[in-house]
C-alpha cells in the first residue's frame, strides 16, 4: 500500500512526476478524547511502512519513558510530540503527518478530543475533505463525538467514515458494533451529512485498519486504508460557479496587466465574460497564464494569472465572476460562528473580517441563537463563550462579495480577527444574506454599550476638587480603552441630569462635574465626593460595576 517504487532508485525525477501527478486527499481523525486518534494514525503510517527506520527508533525508546501500552511500542507517540500530550496522554495541538500510496497522497490532521480544544478541532477540519470520527466501543457516543460531527457537518465535510475503535476490548462483538452505529445514526439524522459508513477496527492490535481482521469475519466491507484510498471525493469541489477573488495585481511592466488569485470555484475559459464585483465592471478573458505557459481553461485549485481584455478597475479583495451568476453583494449577512478565545463575543464589538483575500472591518450586529451541540437545540443567547457555536447576523463597513458557505467554501467563509491584539477570534460560515426590512431597525442602547465594550453610567462628583478629579478620570479611563466624556459648565443647571442620561443612552460613561443641584438618584449613578477617594480605587470600582472584564489595570495615584 505505501508509495515505494523502483523509480526512486532509477529514474528518481519520472518518479517525482508521478508522485505530484497522485490525487490529493486531506482527512482529519477527531471524537472524544482517548479513543485512539493519534494511536489509529500511528498505526496507519506502520503498517504501511511509512515511518522511518530513525523514526521508529525514536519511538521505541519514548515509549518506556512516555508510552501507555505497557511493553509494546506506543504509536500515539508519532504525533502527540508536546511535552504536555505524553505527561497527559492526550492531544492538545493538531498534528499533521503526510504519506502516500501508489493511488493517492494523504494529509492526515490529527485534532485534539478535550471540549477547550474544539477551536483546535475546527481548525484542522476547515481543510479537509474527509473526517474519520473515532468512537470507543467501550462507552460508544459520546458528549465530544456529537460535538465534533456537529462541526463536521458545519464545515461542509461530505465524507464520513465512523471508526468504532478498541473492538478488542469488548471481544469484537458484532452486536455492540451494531449498537453503536444505531445510536449515532439517530444522532446525526438531523445533520447534513450525506455519505456516513462504518468500521470496525483495532487502532493498537491492527484490526481492519491497513489489512483485514480475521477476529471479525462477520464484517464484509473494506479495511480502512482501503476505504481512504478509494472514496471518491472529487464532487468536494465546485465546478460550476466561477469565482476568482483577486489577490495580486501583477504589473511587472507597461505592457502586461494580469489579476493573480486561486480559483476557488468554477471552471474560467479565455474569451469568457465576466464581472468584477463589487464595481460591476464586465469584460472578457484574454489570457490565462501560469508559471508553464498559458492555459485554455483554469479550475479549483489552480492558481492562475488571467488578463482581461478592457482596462477596468480591479483591485485586491475584488471577485471575478460571470455576469449571469453573481455571488451577493452586500454589507450584511448571516453566519454560523465558532466562537475561539476566552473573552467572550459580544454583540456591537468591531473586528476585522478577512474573507478570501479581502479585509474589512465589521461587527456582529446580534446574535440569533446558540446551538446546544448536545440536542442539535437553538436557544436564545447574549453572548458566545470559547468554544461556542451561534447564528449571528454580522454587518460590514463596505460592500464584499459573498456566497452560502455550502456552495462555496472560500467565498461563504471568514475568520474574526482582533482589531487591538491580531489574534484570530472567530470563524465563520455563510448561512444567507441577511433580511432587509423597509421599517429601520432602531439602534438600542444595549447595542450602543456592545460598541464600547462597556456598560454605561453616570459619576457625578462634588466637591472643590471635581473638575481636577474629572479631568483625570476621564483621561485614566480614555487610557484604558473606555469611552467617556465629561460635563463640567455649571450653566447647564438642571438640565444635567437629562444630559447624563442621553450620554449614558449613547453607550458613554459619563463624568459631572457640576456642583450646583443635587442629581437625581436612578440606577447607573454613583456620586463621590471628589478629594476623598484614590484614582485607583476609583478605576477598579468602575471596572467592576461597568466592565466584567477588566480591561487593564490602572496606576496608583493620589488625586
Amino acid at each position: 500500500m505505501s508509495h515505494q517504487s523502483d523509480l526512486i532508485s532509477t529514474d528518481i525525477h519520472s518518479y517525482l512526476a508521478q508522485h505530484e501527478r497522485k490525487e490529493l486527499l486531506r482527512f482529519l481523525t477527531c471524537g472524544n478524547v482517548d479513543d485512539g486518534k493519534s494511536t489509529l494514525i500511528g498505526r496507519l503510517l506502520h503498517d504501511s511502512k511509512m515511518i522511518y527506520e530513525d523514526q521508529l527508533a525514536a519511538i521505541q525508546k519514548d515509549s518506556v519513558k512516555s508510552g501507555t501500552t505497557g511493553g509494546d511500542i506506543d504509536l500515539a507517540l508519532l504525533v502527540d510530540g508536546l511535552q504536555a500530550e505524553r505527561e497527559q496522554g492526550i492531544t492538545i495541538d493538531v498534528a499533521y503527518r503526510y504519506f502516500s500510496t501508489a493511488k493517492r497522497k494523504f494529509i492526515i490532521a490529527d485534532t485534539p478530543g478535550h471540549e477547550q480544544y474544539t477551536r483546535n478541532m475546527a481548525t484542522g477540519a476547515s481543510t479537509c475533505d474527509l473526517a474519520i470520527i473515532l468512537i470507543d466501543a467501550r462507552y460508544g457516543v459520546q458528549t465530544q463525538t456529537k460535538r465534533h460531527s456537529f462541526i463536521v457537518s458545519l464545515l461542509g465535510i461530505k465524507h464520513i467514515l465512523v471508526a468504532i475503535n478498541k473492538m478488542d476490548l469488548m471481544e469484537y462483538s458484532q452486536a455492540v458494533f451494531e449498537k453503536i452505529r444505531s445510536d449515532y445514526l439517530d444522532f446525526v439524522d438531523t445533520l447534513d451529512l450525506h455519505d456516513v459508513q462504518f468500521i470496525p477496527l483495532s487502532a493498537l492490535k491492527g484490526d481492519n485498519v491497513v489489512n483485514k481482521s480475521d477476529a471479525m469475519p462477520w464484517y464484509d466491507g473494506e479495511p480502512l486504508m482501503e476505504l481512504l484510498d478509494s472514496i471518491e471525493v472529487a464532487d468536494v469541489q465546485n465546478f460550476t460557479n466561477v469565482r476568482f477573488p483577486v489577490q495580486w495585481v501583477n504589473r511587472p511592466n507597461l505592457d502586461f496587466r494580469g489579476f493573480s488569485g486561486t480559483m476557488a470555484a468554477g471552471v474560467l475559459k479565455k474569451g469568457d465574460m465576466v464581472m468584477a464585483l463589487p464595481s460591476r465592471k464586465t469584460s472578457r478573458i484574454k489570457s490565462i497564464v501560469t508559471h508553464d505557459g498559458e492555459l485554455e481553461q483554469a479550475f479549483p485549485p489552480q492558481a492562475v494569472t488571467v488578463t482581461l481584455v478592457d482596462e477596468i478597475d480591479v483591485s485586491r479583495g475584488d471577485m471575478l465572476a460571470k455576469p449571469n451568476d453573481l455571488p451577493w453583494v452586500d454589507t450584511r449577512f448571516v453566519a454560523d460562528i465558532v466562537w475561539m478565545t476566552e473573552v467572550p463575543l459580544n454583540p456591537g464589538r468591531q473586528y476585522y473580517l478577512k474573507m478570501a483575500t479581502k479585509t474589512v472591518t465589521g461587527s456582529i450586529s446580534r446574535i440569533i441563537s446558540r446551538t446546544d451541540v448536545n440536542t442539535l437545540e437553538r436557544h436564545e443567547a447574549r453572548q458566545l463563550a470559547l468554544n461556542e457555536i451561534g447564528r449571528c447576523e454580522v454587518a460590514l463597513g463596505s460592500s464584499v462579495a459573498f456566497d452560502s458557505y455550502k456552495l462555496c467554501k472560500t467565498t461563504g467563509s471568514f475568520i474574526l480577527i482582533d482589531r487591538l491584539t491580531n489574534v484570530t477570534v472567530g470563524a465563520g460560515m455563510i448561512v444567507s444574506k441577511a433580511e432587509t426590512s423597509e421599517k429601520p431597525h432602531k439602534v438600542s442602547p444595549e447595542e450602543r454599550a456592545a460598541r464600547f465594550n462597556q456598560k454605561p453610567l453616570t459619576v457625578w462628583l462634588t466637591g472643590d476638587k471635581r473638575l481636577d478629579t474629572a479631568y483625570r478620570l476621564d483621561r485614566k479611563l480614555f487610557d484604558l480603552g473606555y469611552a467617556s466624556a465629561v460635563l463640567d459648565d455649571d450653566l447647564l443647571g438642571n438640565q444635567a441630569n437629562l444630559l447624563a442620561r442621553q450620554f449614558n443612552a449613547a453607550g458613554l460613561i459619563c463624568i459631572c462635574a457640576l456642583d450646583v443641584i443635587q442629581p437625581e438618584a436612578r440606577e447607573g449613578m454613583l456620586v463621590l465626593k471628589a478629594g476623598d477617594v484614590v484614582m485607583d480605587d476609583l478605576i477598579k470600582l468602575l471596572h467592576s460595576y461597568s466592565h466584567p472584564e477588566p480591561k487593564q489595570e490602572g496606576l496608583d495615584f493620589d488625586i
